[in-house]
């Protein structure tokens, strides 16, 4: 990918995220904060899953340009998926983020990131959206929904 191309997306995702904002939780969402141990990141998300399908995914918080863009990308990558193909694009990202075989065609836009490895103080602060959510499916599971 053309590395203006690149900041521009990322630029983007920043300065106007999508779904930025939480909503108020009348049960129907999970929800999961994250953050980080060595800079500013402090998001909290909420996830809404109908019938297998994510509906809505929202966060807020303080965090860094790369965090909040990811959170943005990530979250439109992920509304309208089945868990099933969440975890996928979630395995594929986690694996591009740390030089691991993946299917960079699962990714879409969350490709931006394909070079995060060369900034290893970064790949936290790109890690944390999909941690969340993942940590949000696992809550799925573990209440057999």
């Amino acid at each position: 990918m053309d590395s203006n191309l690149r900041r521009e997306i990322i630029l983007d995702n920043y300065q106007e995220p999508m779904n930025k904002g939480l909503v108020d939780n009348d049960g129907s969402y999970l929800s999961c904060n994250t953050n980080s141990e060595s800079c500013i990141d402090n998001l909290d998300f909420m996830m809404k899953i109908n019938d297998g399908i994510i509906e809505d995914i929202r966060f807020d918080g303080e965090a860094c340009a790369i965090s909040t863009s990811a959170s943005s990308i990530m979250i439109r990558s992920l509304i309208g998926k089945s868990v099933e193909e969440a975890k996928d694009i979630l395995k594929n990202y986690y694996n591009m983020i740390n030089e691991v075989e993946y299917n960079s065609d699962t990714l879409g836009e969350l490709n931006v990131y394909d070079e995060i490895c060369k900034q290893p103080n970064r790949k936290n602060c790109a890690l944390l959206p999909s941690k969340a959510v993942t940590t949000m499916l696992g809550e799925l599971e573990s209440y057999g929904k």
